[in-house]
C-alpha cells in the first residue's frame, strides 16, 4: 500500500511537507503545481515551489517530492520537466485535476479533461523528454462538467506512457462537495494496466478502507485529510481508529511549522490559523488553542502560548 500526500495550492506548501512527512509515513509527496505558458522558467521558480531539490528531492525526512506541473503547452511543459529532472526531481507529475476557475479559463487543469488528444500529446511530450528512469504520472478527476471521456482521458494517458495515474473521484463541477464518489474509480481500475492511486474526501482510517474497497485501489493519495490530522497514514497503516500521536507532539509539529523559514511572518501567522482552524475538526485540544490565538498576529507570541499549553 503506497499513502501519497496531495498536492494543494498553498496548504501542502514546503513548510507543511516538512512537518506532516516527519511524523507521517508517506512513501511520496507532491508539490503545488507548476504554472509553464511559453518558456523555460528560470530555476529560481523550482527552489521556491520544491526546495528539496537541494536535498536530492527529499523532504528533511528523507520523504521523496515529485514536482508537477499545470499548462497546456506539450512542448513546453516537457522542457521544463527536463529542466526539474536536471536539478534533482525524482519523478513528474502532470496536473489535469484543477478545479480553479482562473487556471481553467487559460485553459489549464480540470477544463483539459473535455480534451483526450491533448492530454495524450502533453504526457507524451512530458514522457519522451525526461530519462527513462524517471516516472512520469498524471492527476485527473472524473471529468469536467460530466463524466463522458473518464475512460478515453485515463486511456489516453496510459497510452501515452505514464507510470501511474492519479484520480480524485469527483468532477470539476462537483467542486469538493462530499461525497467523493470513490466506485467510479473502479471502471479505470479494470481498464487500466497501470497502477491507479485514489484520491478524495479520504479523512479517517474508515474511509480509506472503504475506499479502497469500493475503487479496487491499494494506493491512496491523501489530501485535506493528512492536514487535519497528521499522523492518518499511521493510523491507516495501523488500521486504527484514535490518534497514535500525542497532543504535545502535535504542539511540537506545529511550533516547527511556525518556525519554517521560507515565508514571511505574517504570512505564516495566517497559515498557521488555517492549519489549526483545520485540526479543530479532529482535536479538541485546537478548538482551545485557536481561542488562545486567534487574534495574536506576532508569531513569536504563538509560539510562546503553545509552549505554555
Amino acid at each position: 500500500m503506497k499513502l501519497v500526500l496531495a498536492p494543494m495550492e498553498g496548504l501542502t506548501d514546503p513548510v507543511m511537507r516538512d512537518v506532516l512527512t516527519s511524523t507521517g509515513s508517506f512513501d511520496w509527496c507532491v508539490t503545488e503545481f507548476i504554472r509553464v505558458t511559453d518558456s523555460l522558467l528560470p530555476d529560481h521558480v523550482y527552489y521556491n515551489y520544491c526546495p528539496e531539490l537541494k536535498n536530492e528531492g527529499k523532504t528533511a525526512s528523507g520523504t521523496p517530492v515529485h514536482v508537477q506541473f499545470l499548462g497546456n503547452n506539450p512542448s513546453r511543459l516537457a522542457q521544463n520537466a527536463v529542466r526539474a529532472v536536471e536539478l534533482g526531481a525524482p519523478a513528474i507529475d502532470l496536473n489535469f485535476g484543477c478545479p480553479a476557475k482562473t487556471v481553467n479559463k487559460h485553459r489549464g487543469g480540470s477544463v483539459l479533461l473535455d480534451e483526450p488528444e491533448t492530454i495524450h500529446e502533453i504526457v507524451k511530450a512530458v514522457r519522451d523528454a525526461v530519462p527513462c528512469h524517471i516516472p512520469v504520472s498524471a492527476k485527473i478527476r472524473l471529468g469536467y462538467l460530466d463524466e463522458n471521456h473518464t475512460l478515453e482521458n485515463a486511456h489516453a494517458i496510459e497510452d501515452a506512457g505514464a507510470n501511474w495515474l492519479t484520480v480524485h473521484a469527483r468532477t470539476k463541477a462537483d467542486g469538493y462537495t462530499p461525497p467523493a464518489y470513490w466506485e467510479k474509480i473502479k471502471p479505470i481500475r479494470d481498464a487500466l494496466n497501470i497502477n491507479i492511486i485514489a484520491n478524495g474526501e479520504i479523512w479517517n482510517n474508515q474511509h480509506a478502507k472503504r475506499c479502497q474497497e469500493q475503487s479496487g485501489c491499494d494506493d491512496l493519495m491523501l489530501g485535506r485529510g493528512a492536514v487535519t490530522t497528521p499522523d492518518l497514514t499511521l493510523c491507516i497503516r495501523e488500521n486504527a481508529d484514535t490518534a497514535l500521536i500525542s497532543w504535545q507532539e502535535l504542539v511540537d509539529l506545529q511550533i516547527r511549522f511556525l518556525n519554517g523559514n521560507c515565508k514571511k511572518e505574517l504570512n505564516m501567522v495566517g497559515r498557521y490559523k488555517q492549519w489549526l482552524g483545520m485540526m479543530t475538526k479532529a482535536y479538541p485540544q485546537a478548538k482551545e488553542v485557536w481561542n488562545d490565538v486567534k487574534r495574536i498576529k506576532s508569531l513569536d507570541e504563538i509560539v510562546q502560548k503553545l509552549q505554555q499549553t
